[in-house]
């Protein structure tokens, strides 16, 4: 159960991230980290990895683009 509502906070954060790539709206990366950061740890608490898989997945894609960006763009 806890597998799904991970995969599910990851799909919600993936909505932002997806948008966040396109310049000046980098910002919402900052959003949606505390968001995964959530999906990651419950995950970790599932059986499953997935849904952790998942969202860490999703937290490299934010990071990237915010380090690419210098944090703020």
């Amino acid at each position: 159960m806890l597998n799904i509502v991970s995969i599910f906070i990851g799909l919600l954060s993936l909505l932002i991230v997806i948008p966040a790539q396109i310049p000046l709206l980098g910002w919402a990366n900052w959003l949606a980290l505390p968001i995964v950061a959530v999906g990651v740890v419950v995950g970790q608490l599932s059986s499953s990895n997935a849904g952790r898989n998942f969202c860490l997945v999703v937290l490299l894609l934010a990071a990237l683009r915010l380090m690419i960006g210098g944090g703020i763009i």
